[in-house]
């Protein structure tokens, strides 16, 4: 039974005793008093109809005509007059009749009152005693009638209690309700602080809470502080801040490999005549001039993107964009900046070449790079400032216009030219953790099926991501149903989708279409994605909670610094981006690093899963880590469900 229930049952059950008890006090105290008045009454009447006898010299008839007379206004119950012998010699007594009450009532409070004696005398001689019991249909009126004022007022005050009852139990309700939804938040692993109740019970309740939520957090990001300060050690240049070399290409690795990946562009910049500058400049001078350029170059990233700028060695910076709206211009653009950023340093001659080339995914790495920096090489052979691009592969068979896009994505929805592809996400023990599946399309019934990065950035400028989701949603959940034994599925959805009109609401429509599959569904967003729609993303998690999904993060760490955004999140896993893996087993720095992050989500119960393993050795890294699984090539199922 609930609190409420239990304290309203105590606040009904008080009530009734009190009330139950003031009217059979009540009750009580009219009786008693109604009794003594007809004691009093039956002596007084009996007195008086003595003393009148008496004085009249009484002789039987006399004495019965009187009696006669006063019992027939109804007033008695009784009348007898016993002679000195104690022989009854007149007695008046009154047919059972209407008592005005009824029957149970009397015989539930009996009133019992003494009769009246008087002795009837003429001078010295006596005549006789005179018994008389007054009419108590009226007392039982009068104690019936009160009786039902008393309840009628007891029920008043019953309902008044129970209004105000009512108003102490909302004001107790609602700091108590913020409690328990407090306590639930702490048990989903959703750290979160309430505003202190003015009932002192409850506030020194919350406010131990909220004390011991405030610690949690402060702890969380003393840790996430620490581990951000040895991420970078580990993965970017002390002098300018960028990224290195080594992480700088496990970024570029993932982006052509991963499944979801988008392509993007890839810009290899050179600073011109770097050692004759420090020769003129000094060390000192020359770490500046690079330290604005890797500032210029920064500063052409978005905030809220995956791009990553790196510095490769000592002259030599790239720049990676995520996606496929980079081109030429951008290039040119960032050129100029660096021309004017190091103007100052510069006596004569060229500041920079840059390489530029376009790529999609799937393009061999190997192949990338030597065509961008055969396309840097030219650029420098010229000896002037200039940009050139690599002559890259392009799709010649994929629509070139929005139009064209627009209509070929629906298409394929409508006619159900969609499915997914599963890759394994297991234990370290190799036990089956869930199935990634992505989407993918084709254009026609005899296409080629398409990964999500050929059209998904298509489709996030068209608005379709929305309802490519859904539908990879509808496909995992009915791949669920028909395999009941199948431990998940895991669905990628677009931080674009969660912005789409509807989407929630659909979204909670088709989970309640299939509650038992829900159940078993793992539902991720990229981190970026949830950073930059945090508040949509939390209201995200609230829908999938209600179904009982798995929720959580992929491609986590590179945006590591805002980690504590997510404390209140509740998710149930993370899956560490690829260029954390890479090579994991050698590098130090990033050993240390993901230690400390698998220790912070397994306090606050969260599962960490290592992404785009490619060998036994990263495998085996991660598993002396303390990961609790792992997904990539490199990875297989050994064994039954985990």
């Amino acid at each position: 039974m609930s609190i409420y229930r239990q304290l309203w049952l105590a606040i009904i059950i008080s009530m009734l005793l009190a009330l139950g008890g003031s009217l059979f006090a009540s009750l009580l105290s009219a009786r008693s008093y109604l009794e003594q008045q007809l004691t009093m009454k039956n002596a007084d009447n009996a007195a008086v109809l003595a003393l009148a006898l008496g004085q009249q010299n009484p002789d039987q008839v006399t004495v019965e005509l009187a009696i006669a007379a006063v019992f027939d206004s109804g007033h008695y119950e009784s009348i007898r007059v016993i002679d000195p012998a104690g022989k009854v010699i007149i007695e008046r007594v009154s047919p059972p009749g209407d008592i005005g009450a009824p029957v149970w009532f009397a015989e539930l409070l009996p009133l019992v009152a003494n009769a009246g004696e008087a002795q009837i005398s003429s001078g010295w001689t006596q005549f006789g005693k005179i018994v008389l019991v007054s009419q108590s249909r009226f007392a039982y009126e009068a104690l019936w009638s009160s009786t039902k004022e008393m309840i009628v007022a007891l029920i008043l005050a019953g309902f008044i209690g129970g209004y105000l009852g009512t108003l102490i139990m909302r004001r107790l309700r609602d700091p108590l309700s913020a409690v328990v939804r407090q306590a639930e938040a702490i048990s989903d692993r959703r750290f979160v602080t309430i505003p202190e109740p003015n009932v002192p019970e409850l506030r020194k309740l919350a406010k131990a809470m909220n004390t011991t939520v405030t610690r949690i957090k402060d702890m969380f990001d003393e840790e996430a502080a620490r581990l951000e300060t040895v991420r970078r050690e580990a993965n970017y240049d002390r002098l300018t801040g960028l990224a290195n070399r080594e992480f700088f290409m496990a970024q570029l690795r993932a982006s052509l490999e991963d499944e979801n990946a988008t392509g993007g562009a890839l810009l290899l910049i050179r600073i011109a005549n770097l050692a004759d500058a420090n020769k003129r400049l000094g060390r000192a001078a020359t770490d500046d001039l690079l330290k604005r350029v890797a500032s210029t170059i920064s500063a052409s990233i978005a905030p809220d993107a995956d791009d990553v700028a790196a510095r490769m060695n000592g002259a030599d910076f790239a720049l990676l964009l995520e996606g496929m709206s980079a081109d030429r211009s951008r290039a040119n653009l960032l050129l100029n900046e660096l021309v004017k950023t190091m103007e100052p340093f510069l006596e004569s001659g060229p500041a920079a070449y840059i390489g530029f080339g376009v790529f999609k995914q799937g393009t061999e790495l190997g192949s990338l790079l030597a065509q961008v920096d055969a396309a840097l090489a030219s650029a420098e052979s010229d000896g002037v400032n200039g940009v050139r691009e690599a002559a890259m592969a392009t799709d010649d068979d994929t629509p070139r216009s929005a139009e064209h896009w627009s209509a070929v994505i629906h298409q394929s929805l409508e006619k159900h030219w969609i499915r997914l592809i599963s890759f394994p996400v297991v234990t370290m023990q190799g036990k089956l953790i869930h199935e990634e599946c992505p989407l993918r399309l084709k254009f026609d019934p005899q296409g080629e099926w398409l990964p999500a990065g050929r059209f998904l950035p298509v489709a996030e400028r068209l608005g379709l991501t929305g309802s490519l989701d859904l539908a990879a949603l509808a496909l995992g959940l009915t791949h669920l149903e028909q395999q009941p034994a199948l431990a998940g599925v895991g669905i990628n959805l677009s931080a674009t989708s969660l912005t789409t009109e509807n989407f929630q609401q659909d979204l909670h429509m088709l989970l309640s279409k299939h509650p038992q599959a829900a159940t078993r569904l793992w539902v991720e967003v990229a981190e970026t994605g949830a950073l930059k729609h945090l508040e949509i993303f939390r209201e995200l998690c609230g829908v999938l909670k209600e179904h009982h999904c798995h929720v959580g993060i992929e491609h986590f760490g590179r945006h590591f610094s805002q980690i504590g955004q997510l404390h209140d999140l509740g998710l149930d896993y993370i899956k560490v981006d690829a260029s954390f893996v890479r090579g994991i087993e050698s590098n130090q720095g990033n050993q240390s690093f993901l230690k400390g992050l698998r220790s912070i989500a397994h306090n606050i119960g969260m599962r960490v899963i290592g992404e785009g393993v490619t060998s036994t050795e990263e495998f085996s890294a991660l598993a002396a880590l303390g990961f609790d699984g792992a997904t990539g090539p490199g990875v297989k199922v050994t064994t039954g469900i985990g």
